[in-house]
Order: C-alpha cells, then sequence, then structure tokens
C-alpha cells in the first residue's frame, strides 16, 4: 500500500503585497529565490549596464580628448600663420624709418591679424627697455592681459623660436568666462627688437559638441541595455516556461496527481527532456499501480487467514484452555507442557487479533467511536490497572498531571490501548527504575508521556521502532508478551485521531513517549503541551536517591540514566 504524500508545495507561489512599498525589498529577495527568469534578467541587466557605462565613459573621454586635440592643432595651425604674416609685415619696415613710419608698420600688423586670424583676442608687448621709436604695445581688449600668466610670458621671452600655448579662461561677459586657448610667441621688428604676440581663441564650441555626442552616446547606451533585456526576456522566456511547467508537473505528480504530463513542442532539447520526464512519468505511475495491486492482494490476504485462523484457534483455545485447567493431575513435565501451550494460544490470538486490526488500518476501514474522556483519569486506569505487572518487575509508576482533567472528545478504547502499550513497554524495558507518567494540556491539545529510564536507544533504531516487527534486540525474548505490533497499531491510533506519537530516546539516559491528541478534532496546529525531550533536571535527584528508588518528579518531567532496548511493542 501506498503511504499518502503530503507537504509537496508549488514550485512558484503567487508574491503578495506590492501595493505597500514596505514590503518591495523583502517581495524582490523572495522573488530573486523563486524566479530563475527574474534572477537572470537581472543579472543581465546590470552586467549589461555596467559594460554600456563603461563604454560609454571610455568613449566620452577618448571624444573629449580628440576634441581638444583636434582644436589645439587648428588653432596651432592658425596662430603660427598669423605670426608669419605678421612677421613679413614687420620684415618690409626699414630699419632706419622714423617712429610714425614704424608705427604704421604696427598698425598694418595689427590690422593683417584682425582680418587673416581667428583668433577672438590679440595682444603685443614690447620685450625690453622702451625706447622713443619703438611702436606702441596693442590689444584688443584689455581684460586679455589679465589671463596672460607672468609663467606664459617668461616662457615666450625665452623661447623666442617656438609656440607657447597655455589653456585659460578667457573673460567674456562680466564675471563670466569660457574655455580658450591662447599662444603666444616672439615677433622681431628690425632696428627695434622683439614683441612678445598673444592670440587667444575661444573653445566654447568644443563642450557644447562634447555635450551632444555624450547625451548622443547616453542616450544610444540606455536603448542598448533596454534591448538586450528585451531580447534576453524573449530568450529566456522560450527556455524558462518549460522549465516552469516541468517543476509545476513534477509538483503536482510528486503530490500524487499520477495523471499529469508535461506537452512536448519540436524536437530539441526541451523535447527530449519532456519525452523522457513523460515516459518516467508512465513507469512510476505504473509501478506505483502495480504496487498498489500488491498491497491490495496483501491486505487481503491477512484479512482472509486472520479471519479464517479464527475458527479454529477458537476450538484450540477451548481445548488448550481445558487442559491447562486440568495441569495439576498431571506429571510435572506434561503440566509444564500445558501451561506453556495456553500461554502460547493466548500470545497466538492476541497476534491474531492485532493482525486483523493492521488489516483494518490498511484497508482504511477504521471508525472512531468518540466520546467526552479525561485523559488523567483514563491515565490513573491504566496505571491501576498495570499496578501487578509494575510490582512484578519492581518498577515504581508515579503519575504527574497538572492537566488534562477537562473531558475531550475521543475513542476511550484506542487510547487506553495506546497508554497500555506505551507503559507496558517501559515497564518490560525500564530495568525496575522508576517510570514517570505525565498528563497536561492546554488550549489546543491534550498529551500522555511515558517516561522510563532504562538502557535507551540509538538514533537509527528511534527512526524504526514504530516499524512492524521490529526489535532492536532481537536476541532479547519478550517477558510480557506481545506481538511486535503493538507502537504500529499506537501510532495508528494517534493519527486516526488527528494526533501524533512521538519518541526521544537516548542511550544512556532512557526513553520517553508523547502521545498528543488535539482537543476540537482536525489536526494539531502547534507544539505539545509536553515537551519530548524531558531535560536533565532530575538526574542529580535520581542519582541522591538510587536509580532503583521510587522519585517524585517536577511537572516537567523527570530524567535518570538507564532504559532497555525495545522493539515494536507489545
Amino acid at each position: 500500500m501506498t503511504a499518502p504524500i503530503t507537504g509537496v508545495t508549488a514550485t512558484r507561489t503567487p508574491l503578495a503585497g506590492w501595493r505597500d512599498w514596505r514590503t518591495w525589498p523583502g517581495n524582490i529577495g523572495a522573488l530573486w529565490r523563486r524566479s530563475l527568469r527574474f534572477r537572470t534578467i537581472l543579472v543581465t541587466l546590470g552586467l549589461t549596464a555596467l559594460a554600456v557605462a563603461v563604454a560609454c565613459v571610455w568613449m566620452a573621454l577618448a571624444i573629449q580628448n580628440d576634441l581638444f586635440e583636434s582644436r589645439r592643432s587648428q588653432v596651432l595651425s592658425d596662430a603660427q600663420r598669423a605670426t608669419a604674416a605678421a612677421q613679413r609685415t614687420l620684415d618690409s619696415a626699414t630699419a632706419q624709418g622714423d617712429s610714425v613710419q614704424l608705427q604704421n608698420v604696427m598698425l598694418l600688423v595689427e590690422g593683417s591679424l584682425r582680418q587673416q586670424s581667428q583668433a577672438d583676442m590679440y595682444a603685443a608687448f614690447r620685450i625690453g627697455p622702451p625706447s622713443p621709436a619703438a611702436p606702441q604695445d596693442f590689444t584688443s581688449d584689455l581684460r586679455f592681459e589679465t589671463v596672460i600668466t607672468d609663467g606664459l610670458r617668461e616662457s615666450v621671452r625665452d623661447t623666442p623660436e617656438l609656440q607657447v600655448w597655455q589653456s585659460i579662461a578667457m573673460p567674456t561677459e562680466p564675471g563670466q568666462s569660457t574655455p580658450g586657448i591662447v599662444v603666444g610667441q616672439q615677433l622681431s621688428l628690425p632696428g627695434v627688437g622683439a614683441y612678445e604676440l598673444y592670440l587667444a581663441y575661444d573653445l566654447a564650441n568644443a563642450p557644447q559638441t562634447l555635450g551632444f555626442v555624450q547625451g548622443t552616446l547616453w542616450i544610444v547606451g540606455i536603448g542598448l541595455v533596454l534591448l538586450i533585456s528585451g531580447i534576453a526576456w524573449f530568450v529566456l522566456r522560450s527556455v524558462t516556461t518549460p522549465i516552469g511547467e516541468a517543476a509545476d508537473t513534477s509538483a503536482k505528480l510528486a503530490a500524487g496527481e499520477l495523471g499529469v504530463r508535461l506537452p512536448v513542442r519540436g524536437e530539441d532539447e526541451l523535447a527530449t527532456l519532456g519525452r523522457s520526464f513523460n515516459a518516467m512519468a508512465d513507469s512510476i505511475e505504473s509501478q506505483i499501480k502495480e504496487l498498489a495491486d500488491l498491497s491490495l492482494v496483501q491486505q487481503r490476504f491477512v484479512s482472509d487467514v486472520s479471519h479464517e485462523l479464527r475458527t479454529p484457534l477458537t476450538t484450540i483455545r477451548l481445548a488448550a484452555d481445558m487442559i491447562n485447567d486440568q495441569r495439576d493431575e498431571f506429571d510435572p513435565a506434561t503440566a509444564r507442557a500445558a501451561e506453556l501451550l495456553n500461554n502460547q494460544v493466548q500470545r497466538f490470538e492476541t497476534l491474531l487479533t492485532d493482525l486483523l486490526e493492521i488489516s483494518r488500518y490498511d484497508a482504511g476501514s477504521v471508525q472512531l467511536e468518540l466520546e467526552p474522556t479525561s485523559l488523567a483519569h483514563l491515565a490513573e486506569d491504566v496505571i491501576a490497572s498495570m499496578e501487578q505487572l509494575a510490582v512484578q518487575h519492581g518498577t515504581d509508576v508515579r503519575l504527574v498531571a497538572p492537566g488534562g482533567y477537562s473531558p475531550v472528545d475521543m475513542d476511550p478504547r484506542r487510547v487506553r490501548r495506546v497508554a497500555r502499550n506505551l507503559l507496558g513497554n517501559a515497564i518490560e524495558h525500564g530495568e525496575g527504575r522508576p517510570i514517570v507518567v505525565t498528563v497536561d494540556s492546554d488550549q489546543q491539545a491534550v498529551a500522555l508521556g511515558v517516561r522510563d529510564y532504562g538502557l535507551g536507544m540509538k538514533a537509527e533504531d528511534v527512526e524504526r521502532v514504530f516499524d512492524r516487527f521490529w526489535r532492536a534486540d532481537p536476541s532479547r525474548t519478550r517477558t510480557i508478551g506481545g506481538t511486535g505490533l503493538g507502537l504500529s497499531i499506537a501510532l495508528g491510533d494517534a493519527r486516526l485521531h488527528g494526533g501524533e506519537l512521538a519518541v526521544w530516546s537516548e542511550l544512556g539516559r532512557g526513553t520517553n513517549f508523547v502521545l498528543t491528541l488535539p482537543r476540537a478534532g482536525g489536526r494539531l496546529t502547534g507544539p505539545s503541551p509536553i515537551p519530548l525531550d524531558p531535560g536533565d533536571d532530575a538526574i542529580s535527584a535520581v542519582d541522591d536517591l538510587g536509580l532503583t528508588q521510587p522519585i517524585r518528579v517536577p511537572q516537567d518531567g523527570a530524567e535518570v540514566p538507564d532504559a532497555a532496548h525495545r522493539g515494536g511493542g507489545s
């Protein structure tokens, strides 16, 4: 029989709460974890934006530098032509000319600069001591003299054959300036001496050109990022949509919908994946159906055999009882054989009853007979009914019941069977040490815990303790009978009530079983009122009293090192 599969969740869960901006970081984080498409698009967008930004910045800087170099070369070439023209004009002057003639020549130079040069400002200054015959200095704008630095003038004086340039802030309107270049070079007037000639050029058009180019680059870059993101989204959609369908189909298949299949389109790798997935689903479905059929056959076989054995077993039981009643008239060996026969027939009858109960669970035909019952009073009755067995094993059983007195709807016969099974196992495997039965409750649930201080179990044994017919120590014989199905049936009874039966055990510390039942039916929604791990609060007290002495424990349980191996229960 196949076990029901629970706890399967869908792979894609819609996100809610986008209207509240405060939930955006959490929703985006959840979308990042859950959506491959969103994560890939975001990474692609980020890396593309970074690459485009780096490329745009590099191109902008390269264009800016190229624009400046191009404009500088143009300025230097224009200044060279203007200076050469001015020098030719000066060379045409005679050295014997009077001051008026020389001044006229200088005026011709100024006119030549104005007509043949593209300079926005110009100025000329005599080098050396003043002379009555030397023409006067001239400038096109008095503000120009303020931006010519001393370092530039010194360089022009020291290098008469070379051009010297410098970037400046050219004055325009009052309080304003624009980027520019000033070029300086010497002129030589025959018979008079050398002059410093400075030509200033406006670079205002270069920033405008650069701004246009940069704006165009950024617009193209943003468009490129959006285009690449759109392409990535389209490509990813064609890939992730089949993946999402496969994830949803896998979740449905895991949830038990064995008939779901993937749609197959085309002949590519995704289509091959879909066909392989569908073939796997077909194989799983056929195997599960096979197992289900085998399980039904097994259940029917167990049920039929159990029913068929009832009549002969009843006859054998009557004969065994009759023989056992007359055993005093037999010799000792025959009397012992009659007693053993009677015990084993009783055990066989118990095993047959448990098998019938298990077959009912497997067939899903078990029904609860609910009635209001106090779990604390039920525990008292069970302890009282097993008092003689506890005395035979030298075990002291104590009840700690801070809660659980108010009636709760349950099937008292089944819950009593669970309590008797847990307490019987604790007595059998508790090594004669104290056993603590705890009953407690809260608003949602009532719980019963049975704690012994035997040898305990290993972690791998705890995982199998509810398996049918399983025993941690196969060589250990049962001292109070039992069939090996008790804990399995107890677990079924707990689940039938919508509750749970859990176990904690540790070597050298003992074992603790906790049965938890919901108050209002349905399923448990919170933790048990009794903690599964009882803690170490009572170890020192038990050590002080001696492991074989009865103890009184606090309401949260007690603890003493020790407990025995246990199997599938009695």
